[in-house]
């Protein structure tokens, strides 16, 4: 099965790489403390330097994880580069070790049911991961060309987890995030409800990270105080980011949004 289920992952990461010219996407390490954070940057088309352009910092899910620097770019690259007219920008995909986690969750399996529990910690130090990313984002924010009005941040699962972090470690830096079947210890979100615009997605027949982690953030979110969008779809199970990358607005939304 395992065996399969790898094929399988490279005969769609053959194809995803081949539809979208990944070239596109630059290849990148970042090393910090003897750890090394592989990415893949998109630059705007004719980029220019003396420009301002806004960061997208987009963060994979569980299965796209390793040091391969070219799975991360499996779901959501497609999006970034069919709106680089539209909407050029910096959009930055790092790739999370196998053996780290964006999130700081301690996660339980149950191996009877073959289902995962996710228990979202509050506070606590950032994973190796995290560290590794936290440092990164202190590096690019020294760039000259990035305009830290517009610093923004999104993920799915594991990254939909994972932004929710970035955003109470860094609440103060980004104008906008989206956080597609994630979740977050809700007593979290005070530290980001009325520092960043948020969009949530979620699938109501997601077993795998249940809706119900996505419902409690969005009413914490409103019995603070804040706005957030909310889009939950029907007939989705786990796979929530598909139906969420070809909202129409999820870009301009996104991209509207400034400190």
């Amino acid at each position: 099965m395992r065996i399969l289920s790898s094929i399988l992952l490279l005969v769609i990461l053959s194809f995803e790489m081949k539809a979208q010219d990944i070239s596109k996407f630059n290849d990148e390490t970042f090393i910090y403390k003897g750890d090394t954070l592989p990415v893949r940057v998109l630059y705007p088309k004719n980029f220019d330097a003396t420009k301002k352009y806004p960061l997208v910092l987009f963060l994979h899910g569980r299965g796209e994880s390793g040091n391969n620097n070219k799975s991360q770019l499996i779901h959501g690259s497609k999006l970034f580069l069919e709106k680089q007219d539209e909407f050029p920008a910096i959009v930055v995909f790092p790739q999370c070790s196998k053996d780290s986690y964006w999130a700081n969750v301690n996660i339980v399996t149950d191996k009877e049911k073959g289902k995962r529990h996710f228990n979202f910690q509050q506070g606590g130090k950032p994973t190796k991961a995290m560290s590794l990313l936290l440092a990164y984002l202190k590096e690019l924010k020294k760039l000259a060309y990035l305009d830290e009005d517009r610093f923004y941040v999104g993920g799915l699962s594991m990254g939909g987890m994972g932004t929710y972090e970035m955003l109470r470690r860094q609440p103060n830096t980004f104008a906008a995030a989206f956080a597609i079947c994630g979740g977050d210890h809700v007593k979290n979100v005070r530290k980001y409800a009325h520092k960043v615009n948020l969009w949530i997605f979620h699938g109501a027949k997601d077993d795998v990270v249940i809706p119900e982690f996505s419902l409690l953030i969005h009413e914490e979110l409103k019995r603070l105080g804040a706005k957030p969008k909310y889009t939950v779809y029907p007939d989705a199970n786990h796979n929530s980011w598909d139906p969420a990358f070809k909202e129409p607005e999820v870009l301009p939304w996104l991209f509207s949004h400034k400190k």
